[in-house]
Order: C-alpha cells, then structure tokens, then sequence
C-alpha cells in the first residue's frame, strides 16, 4: 500500500508553562500541508526499514515508522513487512515530517491488516510515538493543547490562499529549541486571535520558538522580515524547527539564497 504523508505548520504557537513531567503545556494550530514523502508497506517474509531520498539522521533500526510497526505488533499478530521511506520532508524543520510517516504508518498497517482500529484508538499509539504524531491521524486543522496531543477540530479558511515554505538547510532540535525558552501565560488565546482577520495576526499571534532562536540564527529572523517586504499576509516560524512560512493572496518570486528550499503550495 503506498501513501503520500504530508507536512504540517503551526499557525502560532504559545508555550504556556513547565509541567511536573518536564513537558511543557502548549497550544497551537495544527494545520495540513501537501508537501509530501512517499511511503509504502508491502507484507514480506521478514520486517525491514528501507529509506532513499534525503538523509534520516537515526539509525534506520530507530526509525520512527518501524517504531510504529513494533508498537502495533505488541497488541496484534501482524506479518512481516518491508517499509519503504522516499524522503522529501527535511528533518529538523518544524514541520513534523518524522511525526507524519510514524503516524501514516499507524494508517496503513491498521488498513492493510483490517485491525479495525478507531480514529481515538490509533491517535492513543500515535500519541506513544511522539506529540505531533496523533495531528496526522485525521490530519485535518486542529487546535493542540497539552504537549500538543490533546486535539480540538478548528474550522478556519484559507482557501485561495498561497503558502511559501522557506528552509534554510537548517537542522534544529527540539531538544535545542526547549532548552531557551522562556513559558508565558496568555490572557488571549490562539483561537480567539484566530477568528480575527489575518492581517491582524501579525501583531497578536507568535510562536514562542521566536525570541531565543532569532537571536541565535538571525537568518531565520531575516527569512521572515523578507516574507513580510514581499507581502505576506502572516509569517511566521512552524514548529521548533527551522521553516518559515509566510502565506500570500497570490504566488511571486521572491529573493532567498539558492541553497535555501523554498515550496509554493496552494491552500
């Protein structure tokens, strides 16, 4: 079975306060994106992790969708298979690629088995995997709360809208990224900024992420004083990774350096 696990970004992202379980309380918009790898599970005569594409910085025996694979087999009698990865979605970005193969992973074994599993039961084991992984199971806008599992359908229209993606060949980790950050309590939530008129956003809705790691890679900071020069309607980090996003009335070209990745997708 072959599937096309795609990309997400956060439309804001407020890191709320520390948790006794050294986690944070966060709340965000999850929001779906198709910029794709390609991934496919065939039943074979022994389980195996095949990747191609861009490079995977773990060892392919710790790969987030065999992970998935094993973490199902401990409850079902499952048969074994080869996992093909292509991979497209740059890691360390922000923009859950690792979380979305784990997750489309979960999809297609519970598919290709007839597990029978709900759309409740596989995020509980996407949530096992990591805390953007429940997002992609039905993968559609929602807004995460908690460690960012907990989801809340959001209905929000950017349809005819245009988003540019732009990565810098910047790896940063999540690890990296929570060390420097600073949780504050909102008086106003991302919701209710959400409802506003999109012009407004920029100077209510934030992702936390900003403060400390503009001030230790300023390109990033650069990318989204660039994006708004150009006329983006909201710019902003996605994740705690290193994509900067900015969403336009139409497509246009737009100056970054060539090693930069840069993807249009419609919305």
């Amino acid at each position: 079975m072959l599937v096309f696990p795609n990309i997400k970004i956060n439309i804001g992202l407020h890191i709320l306060r520390k948790r006794n379980d050294n986690f944070h309380d966060l709340e965000t918009l999850f929001y779906p994106i198709q910029w794709t790898d390609a991934l496919e599970i065939v039943e074979e005569k022994e389980t195996r992790f095949f990747s191609s594409g861009l490079s995977i910085p773990v060892d392919n025996q710790d790969n987030l969708c065999l992970r998935a694979y094993h973490l199902l087999k401990n409850n079902f009698d499952l048969p074994p298979v080869h996992i093909f990865l292509h991979k497209i979605i740059p890691t360390g970005a922000g923009l859950g690629g690792g979380s979305s193969d784990a997750s489309f992973t979960l999809k297609v074994l519970n598919n290709l088995f007839h597990l029978s599993l709900s759309s409740i039961d596989l995020e509980n084991y996407a949530a096992q995997l990591g805390s953007d992984c429940p997002f992609f199971i039905k993968n559609t806008p929602q807004i995460g709360t908690s460690r960012g599992e907990i989801l809340t359908n959001f209905e929000i229209d950017l349809k005819g809208k245009y988003i540019l993606l732009v990565y810098p060949t910047l790896n940063i980790s999540t690890k990296e990224a929570f060390s420097q950050i600073k949780p504050q309590e909102r008086t106003i939530s991302i919701q209710e900024i959400l409802k506003k008129d999109i012009k407004k956003w920029q100077f209510q809705l934030e992702n936390d992420f900003e403060k400390s790691l503009f001030l230790t890679y300023p390109i990033l900071e650069n990318i989204k004083t660039n994006l708004y020069k150009n006329g983006a309607l909201y710019a902003a980090m996605s994740g705690s990774g290193s994509t900067i996003f900015g969403i336009f009335e139409q497509q246009k070209e737009i100056d970054f350096p060539k090693e930069y990745t840069q993807k249009w997708v419609s919305l």
